[in-house]
């Protein structure tokens, strides 16, 4: 409370020994004490009193939840970071019993109606045929480049 040492102290009885007097001093520090004691009492009865007061509003059930909030393990966190790093580990090409995933074209066999399964191969047949159109124009243009190069390194 007071920062108050052992010289501090000393020097404060010596004046008070002087100002007073040795005979009345005993009755002055019996009456400093009582003081100190009812402003001590005053003060808990006070702190009680605000306490209370805290109780009866729902303050103390409004610290424990933002208390609760604060803490990540209650407002359920831990569980969220469990679910992030699942889905970080997982591997759409594996099935959940972590075997590979089944080939799609065996899916599209197995389980599309006919109609939807000749539209399918169509499709992928078509993509197909593009993508070896690409490849072999990509090719073609490769090839040209290359004799563009080496006619005009001859020239």
């Amino acid at each position: 409370m007071f920062d108050i040492g052992m010289s501090e102290l000393l020097i404060i009885g010596v004046v008070a020994l002087i100002v007073v007097g040795p005979k009345d001093l005993p009755g002055m520090f019996r009456t400093l004490g009582r003081f100190t004691a009812r402003a001590k009492s005053m003060a808990r009865e006070f702190s009680r009193a605000m306490e209370a007061a805290a109780d009866e509003s729902g303050m103390k059930e409004a610290s424990e939840a933002l208390k609760g909030a604060a803490n990540p393990k209650k407002f359920g966190l831990d569980k969220l970071n469990e679910a992030a790093d699942t889905f970080e580990k997982w591997d759409p090409m594996k099935a959940a019993d972590g075997k590979a995933a089944p080939k799609t074209d065996k899916l599209q066999k197995d389980e599309l109606s006919p109609e939807r399964a000749e539209a399918a191969k169509k499709i992928s047949d078509a993509a197909a045929k593009k993508a070896t159109e690409r490849l072999q124009a990509e090719l073609d243009a490769e090839a040209s480049d290359k004799a563009t190069e080496k006619k005009g390194g001859d020239a």
